[in-house]
């Protein structure tokens, strides 16, 4: 399947409808060359699907203006072995969105993880609905914010998937940080990052904004 209609898919269920399978991330060696051309040939696929896909969530009269999305240079300093904290009870509760939709989330747990020295935390979350569907038990979401907002990045924050693996440790790839549809339309309903989930850093990697 297609980058962009995994991300669709995994969209369309986090807003209540229906979509496909995420790949798990693990924590091991990797080859940096390799690393980095896997990130690029993932953002030119990509560009090519938000162009032609039918499912794009670029708007058809949009299309003839588009070349490629924006992001950051990918970085291995931002591809982070974080510790994982999962919680005995998952508490349940609606999360806010851009419309007035609320969709069921439970918060999973959290991940800590260092960066230029200094520690940080981001809240786990999973929706309801997506976790029953086959394929996605598994799923785990991470919406976020930090100081690039606004400026660099989508006011509206970014999104991460992971996939539980177990272990007292998973990879938070900041690299592979995406925008919600909402940024690119506003027909759209995408969870609002949770306040928790705000880092007073700014997170150079991942996609920046489309268009102002």
């Amino acid at each position: 399947m297609s980058a962009i209609r995994k991300l669709l898919f995994v969209f369309l269920v986090l807003a209540g409808i229906p979509f496909s399978v995420i790949q798990a991330q693990t924590v091991g060696e990797f080859n940096h060359s390799k690393y980095v051309s896997e990130i690029k040939n993932d953002r030119l696929a990509k560009d090519k699907e938000m162009l032609t896909d039918e499912h794009s969530p670029i708007a058809p009269d949009e299309k003839a203006g588009f070349t490629k999305l924006n992001y950051f240079r990918p970085k291995v300093s931002f591809r982070k072995s974080a510790k994982v904290e999962r919680f005995d009870q998952a508490t349940h509760f609606l999360m806010k969105t851009t419309t007035d939709r609320l969709p069921e989330y439970s918060l999973y747990g959290k991940i800590t993880f260092r960066h230029k020295g200094k520690k940080f935390s981001l809240n786990i979350y999973q929706n309801i609905e997506l976790v029953k569907k086959p394929g996605y038990e598994k799923h785990l979401f991470i919406p976020f914010n930090d100081k690039t907002n606004g400026n660099e990045t989508y006011g509206g924050g970014r999104f991460l998937d992971i996939t539980e693996t177990g272990s007292d440790t998973l990879v938070i790839d900041f690299n592979k940080g995406y925008n919600p549809y909402c940024a690119y339309n506003h027909k759209y309903s995408c969870p609002i990052p949770p306040e928790s989930n705000s880092l007073k850093i700014k997170i150079k990697a991942g996609e920046k904004k489309w268009h102002n």
